[in-house]
């Protein structure tokens, strides 16, 4: 199994900022509060099997996009791709932007920023004071639709989230908050990009948490489908599986994020 992903943030001498620090009407506005409770994965956890309790939090209404990103790299230039080191991001980090920190037209503002890695996403949510989501934060507030905290057994809207997954990742991708918000009022959960969560990279592990890390066990590709206790999911399914597959200096065409605070 692979170590949980930390961002180096006092190496890379990044200043977090204390949640007091943000005006209260800009968290308002951008952070959708979410109740938490008692909640059932799609993953089996053998010392969960009743479900796992999500403490109150603060998720993103909409993932981050261009503009908000290239804020970011203004205040912090040590992530532009031209000076940020390999170590933290590939190649191929933010390669679609017209420059190191500007945009362009295959990086229009309101779209949601991609190509960029979890070590990116990582220091952008500390910057801000707040953090990436773990899986259970996300999955549980992706279980919601329009009027239901829990759609995950209607089968009319597995059906539309499957058709949101069958379009051509070709496409370019539409701007933010197009979709309506769930109950909520969050938007883009489903059908805009993948997203980061905060323990991505432990994901794809056997169901029993004593034989994490035996070399005797194998740990592939794979392995998350029989982790599931909801295999018809395939689209929640399909995030893990992709989650689990990446390290946290890659980046890809449709890997974005959005970030989380916990409650006080």
């Amino acid at each position: 199994m692979r170590k949980r992903l930390t961002a180096p943030l006092l190496v890379l001498g990044l200043v977090v900022l204390p949640l007091a620090g943000l005006a209260a009407g800009v968290v308002a506005g951008r952070y959708a509060g979410l109740p938490g409770g008692q909640f059932k994965s799609v993953l089996r956890y053998e010392d969960a099997k009743n479900g796992v309790r999500i403490k109150p939090f603060a998720l993103m209404r909409k993932p981050v996009t261009n503009a908000d990103f290239q804020a970011f790299l203004k205040r912090h230039p040590e992530w532009r791709r031209d000076r940020v080191s390999s170590v933290f991001a590939e190649a191929r980090y933010l390669s679609h932007w017209a420059g190191p920190d500007t945009l362009g037209p295959n990086a229009l503002p309101d779209r949601p920023v991609v190509w960029v890695s979890w070590f990116a996403a990582d220091a952008y949510c500390s910057w801000l004071g707040g953090r990436l989501p773990t899986w259970n934060e996300w999955e549980y507030a992706a279980a919601a639709d329009e009027t239901h905290t829990d759609a995950r057994q209607d089968p009319a809207w597995r059906e539309r989230i499957l058709g949101w997954y069958s379009r051509s990742s070709r496409e370019a991708l539409p701007r933010v908050g197009m979709q309506a918000p769930n109950t909520y009022g969050v938007h883009d959960l489903h059908g805009l990009v993948w997203e980061w969560t905060e323990d991505a990279s432990s994901l794809m592990v056997d169901s029993d948490n004593r034989t994490q890390g035996d070399p005797d066990k194998g740990k592939f590709c794979g392995a998350g489908a029989l982790s599931m206790d909801d295999r018809e999911n395939y689209a929640v399914m399909m995030r893990v599986a992709m989650l689990s597959s990446l390290e946290g200096r890659d980046a890809t065409a449709n890997m974005g994020f959005r970030c989380a605070r916990s409650a006080p």
